[in-house]
């Protein structure tokens, strides 16, 4: 594979996997938009190891708080901040989880992944965001965070499941709508990232250990840097314009898309 095409791909998804634009439907049409062979599983399961590393990072010191509360929940203590965020975002990842792996041992997946489902997820979700960041109050901080809103949370998040939808967009909406405000709600759904980022990465990367190769290891790590690079930046950009801009660009964006996609897949 090309170093150019493996920047490409990795660029693509270092980007929108945090922005509400939809990372994986964004690497489902790489190949069909591009004529080039699709990047395969492993590149996948690379540049999601990239973002991964790039949001624990960004927000470590949420995320050092959650490490130094696994002890405390190990011994059945909610009784800290950081325990208190560890059991949260255990709570929020199981719903996905389990249905990732339905969908995933059905064969489902495959059967979603095509043009038509991309731009009507890309259109009709963007539309969802738009009106629950307009509707949603301003009344929540992540430090809010309750048991009841982490299922909500967590229950949304299967939604992005389908290629085309966003697993921050769909997470985000759900917390605007609960009340949270921009930048808390950007944060809970960075959060939730990391467990469902490393669960995907470990259900993949199985399928991945048996027909590795040095050349595609190669491939691999260099996919990975690419993609933690674009994926700082993306994050460092949105949590800075979330100070003074609503979701409204990223809207924008996933409409015209949206109808591009729809107006490629039925023309």
């Amino acid at each position: 594979m090309s170093l150019y095409y493996l920047l490409i791909a990795a660029v693509i998804q270092g980007i929108t996997e945090f922005l509400p634009v939809s990372s994986s439907g964004h690497l489902i049409l790489l190949p069909a938009l591009s004529g080039a062979q699709d990047q395969g599983l492993a590149i996948d399961v690379a540049v999601h190891v990239g973002t991964l590393l790039a949001v624990i990072i960004f927000f470590w010191s949420d995320v050092r708080s959650a490490i130094a509360g696994l002890g405390r929940l190990a011994r059945g203590r909610i009784d800290t901040p950081g325990a208190r965020l560890a059991f949260l975002l255990i709570i929020s990842t199981i719903p996905v989880m389990i249905v990732g792996l339905v969908i995933k041992v059905t064969g489902l997946d495959e059967a979603m992944r095509s043009v038509a489902v991309i731009g009507w997820t890309m259109l009709g979700f963007g539309l969802v965001l738009y009106w629950a960041d307009r509707t949603g109050e301003t009344i929540k901080a992540k430090e809010e965070w309750t048991l009841k809103d982490a299922v909500a949370m967590g229950l949304a998040q299967v939604i992005a499941l389908i290629p085309g939808t966003s697993r921050s967009g769909i997470t985000i909406t759900a917390a605007r709508k609960l009340g949270y405000d921009r930048e808390s709600a950007a944060t809970l759904s960075m959060l939730m990232s990391i467990p469902t980022i490393l669960a995907s990465a470990v259900l993949l990367g199985a399928d991945v250990v048996d027909h590795a190769d040095w050349a595609l290891a190669r491939d691999g790590g260099i996919a990975a840097a690419f993609a933690f690079v674009a994926a700082i930046l993306s994050l460092k950009l949105m949590m800075k314009l979330l100070k003074s801009v609503d979701f409204t660009p990223y809207v924008i964006y996933r409409v015209v898309f949206g109808l591009f996609l729809l107006w490629w897949a039925y023309s």
